[in-house]
């Protein structure tokens, strides 16, 4: 029997302990000293009208993919990358393939693997993962007690790549929260054939998972990482000249500037998640988060910033996620919502794609008997002006 207790969790280590009650944004999440004078671009200063659209494209179609029973059945992470030819590779980290009894429930035997993608052409959708159709594996395979999760990617070499940071986690023990994060690796896949070419070790000195987002600013590649110490998640930020994690050295910010030392690496935003997405947006930028300030909270909130580095500030409540808790669609306390971000090549307009995944904190039942349950959701979020401050 395969272990099945980690089915999503990117909560952190210290999941089923967060304990955070805050009712609503922490003092921490203030912009820091010194921050005053950065935030004076138009689109910091805008009130913003917020406008959601659940169920937003491709949420259907990875819906009546998923219930085929023929492929993916379930994933969370859902990060996004185009690829040459017309292509999307939605990523995919703990992921169930089929099949899909006709209930809509899982067979307790179904294959469950640590990362997988899902490629989209039009309305075409073929599952990827390692392995043979008939024992069918992770795409970067588990090392030795342990196993790699995907974060963020991006292209490089003129598109010729497909690099995703891994997180490499690593067992402790017997139990079901026996475990931790270990490294950051750079997993890169040839981006026609999508096999993997090599794993890279990345910067993991400063305990934090650079794995939340890139950005390509100004040429340079911006990594969003995340120092998770369970309670409280801080973001941080680096950059790499050029489009390759791999090619150049890194730097850190500090606050105040630039440093080669990744332990110099300075708290940015307090209360987000281990994924989530720093966009461009306006003349500025645009971090949309779950709100891990309160515990496993609905709220999904939008900070604005001048700069790619922060201060980010003004949240903005995006969405609540209609799912979570006794009270939401399922009328299942143990079902809890997680790490929603942007997905900006799939835009609209002045209208936002985001998305976020849905678990149970009781997975060994709950995914099991409801393949519905543990999908990404996708919500259209239109942003208008309504007045400057």
């Amino acid at each position: 029997m395969r272990n099945r207790f980690r089915p999503g969790w990117k909560l952190g280590a210290a999941a089923v302990a967060v304990l955070s009650t805050a009712a609503g944004l922490s003092a921490a999440q203030a912009a820091p000293a010194g921050a005053a004078g950065q935030q004076d671009c138009p689109t910091v200063q805008t009130d913003w009208s917020v406008k959601a659209l659940p169920h937003a494209a491709p949420e259907a179609s990875l819906n009546s993919y998923s219930d085929k029973g023929k492929g993916w059945t379930g994933g969370d992470s859902t990060y996004s990358v185009e690829l040459p030819g017309g292509r999307t590779a939605w990523i995919f980290s703990d992921t169930f393939l089929g099949p899909v009894n006709p209930d809509g429930s899982r067979p307790t035997t179904t294959p469950f693997i640590n990362n997988s993608f899902v490629v989209q052409r039009g309305d075409s959708l073929e599952t990827v993962t390692g392995g043979t159709a008939t024992e069918p594996t992770a795409l970067v395979p588990p090392p030795a007690n342990g196993w790699y999760w995907f974060g963020a990617g991006s292209t490089s070499k003129a598109g010729r790549n497909l690099d995703i940071v891994a997180l490499r986690f690593e067992r402790t023990g017997t139990g079901p929260w026996d475990w931790h994060w270990a490294s950051n690796y750079l997993a890169r896949f040839d981006s026609k054939t999508l096999k993997l070419q090599k794993l890279y070790p990345l910067p993991s000195a400063a305990n934090v998972q650079w794995s939340a987002w890139l950005l390509r600013q100004g040429g340079y590649t911006y990594v969003y990482g995340v120092e998770d110490l369970g309670a409280s998640k801080y973001q941080h930020v680096a950059r790499v000249r050029g489009d390759d994690l791999t090619a150049a050295p890194w730097q850190y910010w500090t606050g105040t500037g630039w440093s080669a030392d990744e332990r110099a690496s300075a708290r940015v935003l307090e209360g987000v998640a281990n994924e989530h997405s720093v966009t461009r947006w306006g003349d500025g930028y645009l971090l949309v988060t779950h709100d891990t300030t309160e515990h496993f909270s609905k709220k999904v909130l939008g900070y604005f910033s001048c700069s790619p580095t922060g201060p980010f500030v003004n949240p903005v409540e995006l969405y609540q996620t209609p799912e979570t808790g006794a009270a939401g669609s399922y009328g299942d306390a143990d079902i809890i919502t997680y790490s929603s971000h942007d997905h900006p090549d799939q835009r609209r307009g002045n209208t936002l794609l985001l998305s976020y995944n849905v678990n149970s904190l009781d997975p060994n039942v709950d995914l099991y008997a409801d393949v519905s349950i543990y999908r990404p959701r996708f919500v259209g979020v239109a942003l208008t002006p309504r007045r400057n401050r």
